[in-house]
C-alpha cells in the first residue's frame, strides 16, 4: 500500500513541477515560433532585401532597351580689359569688357540594334531575380529547420528536467527510509551517508539540466530575433512522422529543392552571358536627336551678339572588325562558364542525393530505435517499481536500488535522445526535398 502511495506522490510531484514551469511563462507553440522567426529573423530580412534589389533591377530600362534623354544647361561669362590694334594702326582700348554666353538643350540617344544584346540583358536580369527568390526560399527553409530543431530540443530538455526531478524524489524516498531505519536501529550510518551522496548527486544533475534548458531557450530566442531573456515553455510531446517515402522524397527534391533550382538558374545565366558576348559580332545602330539653344554677347568681337537654336538628328552605326581576337576569347570563356555551371548542377544533385540517402537511413534507424527504447522504458520502470518495494521491505541493498534507478533514468534519456534525433532526420529530409512545412 505504501508502494502505491509513493507512486502517486511521485506522479503528483511531476505534475506539480510541470505546472510550476508554465506559471508565469508564455506558452510558445511551434507555429508561433516559426511565424516569429519568419517575421524577425535577420538573415531572412537581409535576403529579402537582396531579392527586392534584384526585382528593382529587372526592367527594360536597366537592360538598355529604352532610349536615354538628357537635358543640358550652361552659362558663363568674363570681364576683361582689351587692346585691339586694327590694320590701319588704330588702337582700340576697352576696359571692363563683359562677355557672356548661355546655352541649353535636350538630347535623345536610342540604341535600336546591338546584336540582341539588350534582350539578353533583360532575360539575364529576370533570371537573376528568380535566382534571388530561390536563394530566399533556401534561407527561409534553413531558418525554419533551425527553429524546429531548437524548438524540439527545448521540448526534449523540458522532459529531461522532469525526469531529473523525479529521480530526486526517488533518492529522497531512499534517504528517508535509510534515516528511519537508522533511528529504529535497523540500519547503518553508512547507508544514510550513501543515500545522502546520491541525493546530492541527483540534485546537482537536476540543476545542470535546468541550466541546459535555460541555455537552449536562449538559443531559440536568438533564432526568433527577440529578447533572449524571455522565459517560455513549449509543447513537451512530439512524435516522428513515420510515413516518409524515399522515392517520393527524391522526386520532390528534383523539383523543389531551392539549392538545385538556384544551380539550374545559374546555368541559365551562363547561357545568357554567351548570348551577350555573341551580340558583339553584330553591328550596333543608334538614333540620336536633340534641340539646342545658344546665346552669347561680346562687345569686343566681330559680332557683338550671337544667337542660334534648332533641332538636330542623326544615325550612328558601328561594327567591330577586329579587336585582337578578344571576341573569340570571350566566347570561349563564356562556353567554359556554361560547362562549369553544368558541373555545378550535377555536383549539387549528387550532394543532395547523398544527403538525402544518409538522412533517410538515419530516419529509418531512429524510428526502430525509438520503438526499442520505448519498450526499454516500460521494462526499466517496472523493474524500478519492484525494486522500490523490495527496498522498502528491506529485501535488497541500496546499491541494487541505485542500479535500478540509474537504469530507469538512462532508458528515459536514451529514448528522448533517439526520438529527438529521429525528428531531426525527419525535418532534414523535408528540408532537402523542399517540402518542409507545419502541416
Amino acid at each position: 500500500m505504501k508502494h502505491y502511495r509513493f507512486r502517486i506522490l511521485a506522479a503528483l510531484a511531476i505534475c506539480f513541477f510541470s505546472i510550476s514551469i508554465v506559471q508565469g511563462q508564455e506558452k510558445l507553440t511551434l507555429k508561433e515560433a516559426v511565424s516569429i522567426a519568419l517575421q524577425n529573423n535577420y538573415d531572412i530580412k537581409l535576403i529579402k532585401n537582396e531579392v527586392e534589389i534584384a526585382k528593382n533591377n529587372a526592367n527594360i530600362g536597366n537592360a538598355g532597351i529604352l532610349p536615354v534623354a538628357a537635358a543640358t544647361f550652361n552659362t558663363g561669362g568674363s570681364r576683361q580689359n582689351t587692346v585691339q590694334t586694327q590694320a590701319s594702326g588704330t588702337e582700340r582700348r576697352i576696359n571692363g569688357a563683359r562677355n557672356s554666353n548661355m546655352g541649353y538643350g535636350i538630347g535623345l540617344d536610342w540604341t535600336i540594334f546591338d546584336g540582341f544584346t539588350m534582350f539578353a540583358n533583360y532575360e539575364r536580369l529576370k533570371t537573376l531575380r528568380q535566382q534571388g527568390e530561390k536563394n530566399a526560399d533556401l534561407q527561409i527553409l534553413t531558418t525554419i529547420t533551425d527553429v524546429l530543431s531548437a524548438y524540439y530540443n527545448v521540448a526534449k530538455q523540458q522532459q529531461l528536467v522532469i525526469a531529473a526531478d523525479s529521480t530526486i524524489d526517488i533518492s529522497a524516498f531512499r534517504l528517508r527510509i535509510a534515516d528511519s531505519k537508522l533511528k529504529i536501529g535497523r540500519g547503518s550510518k553508512l547507508d544514510v551517508l550513501a543515500a545522502q551522496v546520491d541525493y546530492n548527486t541527483d540534485t546537482s544533475a537536476y540543476l545542470q539540466q535546468k541550466n541546459l534548458l535555460n541555455n537552449y531557450q536562449v538559443t531559440l530566442n536568438q533564432l526568433l530575433a527577440r529578447d533572449v531573456n524571455i522565459k517560455f515553455t513549449v509543447d513537451n510531446t512530439f512524435d516522428i512522422e513515420e510515413t516518409l517515402n524515399y522515392t517520393n522524397l527524391a522526386a520532390q527534391m528534383e523539383q523543389l529543392n531551392p539549392a538545385l533550382q538556384s544551380a539550374l538558374l545559374n546555368k541559365k545565366v551562363a547561357e545568357i552571358s554567351l548570348k551577350q558576348v555573341q551580340g558583339n559580332r553584330y553591328p550596333q545602330i543608334s538614333l540620336n536627336s536633340g534641340y539646342d539653344f545658344n546665346k552669347s554677347e561680346s562687345p569686343t568681337g566681330f559680332n557683338t551678339q550671337f544667337r542660334a537654336n534648332g533641332f538636330s538628328y542623326g544615325l550612328t552605326a558601328s561594327f567591330n572588325i577586329f579587336n585582337g581576337f578578344l571576341q573569340r576569347q570571350n566566347e570561349r570563356n563564356a562556353k567554359v562558364n556554361i560547362s562549369s555551371a553544368n558541373l555545378q548542377v550535377e555536383q549539387t544533385k549528387q550532394n543532395l542525393s547523398a544527403q538525402l540517402t544518409a538522412a533517410y537511413q538515419d530516419y529509418t534507424t531512429f524510428i526502430e530505435l525509438a520503438k526499442l527504447e520505448q519498450g526499454n522504458i516500460n521494462i526499466a520502470n517496472q523493474n524500478l517499481n519492484i525494486t522500490l518495494e523490495k527496498y522498502r521491505l528491506g529485501n535488497i541493498t541500496p546499491l541494487e536500488l541505485r542500479e535500478a534507478q540509474k537504469n530507469a533514468i538512462d532508458a528515459n534519456n536514451r529514448y528522448l535522445e533517439v526520438k529527438y534525433q529521429g525528428k531531426l532526420a525527419e525535418i532534414y529530409l523535408k528540408q532537402i526535398s523542399g517540402t518542409l512545412n507545419l502541416q
